[in-house]
């Protein structure tokens, strides 16, 4: 273990040696002083791990000691002892940035618990972790192999994104690549459950909630008790969901985590679409011809977000006023915060934000990004961050006062792909790599789902000859024609369209006013 060194200022350190002797015993080095300015002195001189301050000292307090050094050493952690319990004493010194707070008399074990939590807490949970996810490990793979219904796979999704979090936290870099190794194994797994089970999703009545299910299923019977917000994040995955829990917890009580399933193909042109309109993209080409973009057009594909919505409202007979905005600029997002008490008048109202999904592509576009997320790791903190200090958090916290019910969710998920695989394609197929759709296209039948007969699945043809296919796990596709070139290009960005559990698993959380 390493040494650590403690600095402890008491006036009665005489009396406190039992304790001293007790954590040298325990390996730790422990310098001792009597006063606040003995202490400010030896901080001066040498470098300590942690600081013992007594709250009440001759001469200049502890509290007093305390700001000293966190002037000149903010980080070193300050653990602050007292007889006093007054609450005003508590709150000065909590204010002071301490570290722990400990009440005379002091307990051996107390002490060493404090001294822990605040020096050996990255080794322990390192280490209890590793242990943990390894007497796991096993159990998780039986799930893997046992799973055969979509629940038994929202279950194994759930507690892979929980290992992923918790190791994230210990920088274990040999247990995060055992991880991604059983993750990948899972995905391969889930892909041949969609390719065997998806065609019964769409046709029947069985199966998981859906895209073109989510407003008439979840939103509306809320919007029958209250008014609701319906929070859009595009391309948010469960994992960023989690990264971000934390901070809405507290807010709002979490009155329900669900996970609902993306339609494929995992994008907005399909996946948002079909939320809006409450219908599968067939059948909106076909009942609104006007709003629906085909994939060979140019511009936005998802630009008739509010009329389809419109539509949606008025074939469920349901007449209530309600506002959509899309929020891509920052002075979009003032601009909601600064009317909140003008939309809460309205029923119903849709906010998607694009962050995270210009987050995922410009990954891929800009080196920078890259550099700034190289990981799923750095790129869940930068969800994190942005949601920290964005214009979202601040409507959720105006919200969590008002008696509306939230409900946040995405219309797909994004994979950080690996893998080429081969195709060939005439000039008119799509340009998405996790999904394309053509008449002539060439490639592996055993690394993709094709859907040789679109309308069987409920998707639109460009032509009578038209096909689908869809990448699966961790690939993208890249032309034969110059394939090294883009196999190099896009491995490791993150991208959507094909089928894995982090595009198609994804969450549907509702929140309520805290009691």
């Amino acid at each position: 273990m390493q040494q650590y060194k403690i600095l402890w200022a008491d006036d009665e350190i005489d009396l406190l040696m039992p304790h001293i002797i007790f954590l040298e015993s325990k390996g730790y080095q422990v310098i001792s002083v009597n006063s606040g300015n003995d202490a400010l002195d030896e901080v001066a001189k040498q470098y300590f791990d942690i600081i013992f301050l007594d709250e009440n000292m001759p001469g200049i307090s502890g509290i007093e000691t305390l700001r000293e050094i966190k002037l000149s050493h903010p980080n070193i952690p300050v653990v602050m002892i007292t007889k006093n319990e007054e609450e005003d004493i508590m709150e000065d010194a909590i204010g002071s940035q301490i570290a722990d707070y400990l009440i005379k008399p002091l307990n051996p074990n107390q002490i060493l618990l404090s001294v822990k939590r605040l020096l050996d807490k990255n080794r322990i949970v390192t280490e209890k972790t590793n242990l943990s996810y390894q007497q796991d490990f096993t159990n998780v793979s039986y799930e893997i192999s046992d799973a055969v219904d979509y629940e038994d796979w929202i279950t194994v999704y759930r507690k892979l994104v929980r290992w992923e979090l918790l190791i994230d936290e210990t920088n274990e870099k040999d247990m995060s690549e055992i991880l991604r190794t059983q993750k990948a194994e899972a995905n391969q797994k889930f892909a041949n459950f969609v390719r065997s089970d998806y065609q019964d999703w769409i046709n029947s009545s069985e199966g998981p909630l859906l895209s073109h299910h989510v407003f008439k299923e979840k939103v509306f019977p809320a919007l029958a008790q209250i008014s609701v917000f319906l929070i859009v994040i595009d391309n948010l995955r469960w994992d960023q969901w989690e990264i971000i829990e934390p901070e809405i917890a507290q807010l709002f009580e979490i009155e329900k985590k669900e996970t609902y399933f993306s339609i494929l193909p995992t994008t907005t042109n399909y996946a948002r679409n079909a939320l809006f309109a409450g219908l599968m993209p067939a059948d909106i080409e076909k009942q609104y011809p006007d709003l629906w973009t085909k994939e060979s057009e140019e511009g936005s594909k998802n630009k008739f977000e509010s009329d389809l919505l419109a539509a949606q409202l008025g074939r469920h007979k349901i007449e209530v006023k309600y506002n959509y905005h899309k929020i891509i600029k920052t002075q979009e997002a003032k601009q909601i915060e600064q009317k909140l008490d003008e939309l809460l008048k309205a029923p119903l109202n849709v906010l998607v934000y694009n962050f995270v999904d210009m987050l995922s592509h410009a990954r891929t576009d800009m080196q920078m990004i890259r550099e700034l997320a190289p990981d799923e790791s750095a790129y869940r903190a930068l969800t994190k961050t942005w949601f920290a200090h964005s214009s979202l958090y601040e409507v959720l916290k105006k919200l969590s006062s008002k008696k509306v019910k939230v409900m946040i969710t995405t219309d797909h998920g994004t994979i950080r792909v690996k893998r080429a695989e081969k195709i060939m394609a005439d000039r008119n197929t799509n340009n998405n790599l996790r999904f394309k759709i053509g008449k002539n296209l060439s490639f592996n039948p055993k690394a993709v789902f094709h859907m040789h007969k679109p309308e069987v699945f409920k998707l639109p043809k460009l032509n009578l000859t038209s096909s689908y296919i869809f990448a699966l796990e961790e690939s993208f596709f890249a032309y034969e024609n110059n394939f090294n070139h883009y196999a190099n290009l896009y491995e490791d960005t993150f991208q959507h369209g094909g089928i894995s559990m982090e595009e198609m698993m994804i969450p549907l959380i509702t929140l309520r006013q805290k009691s």
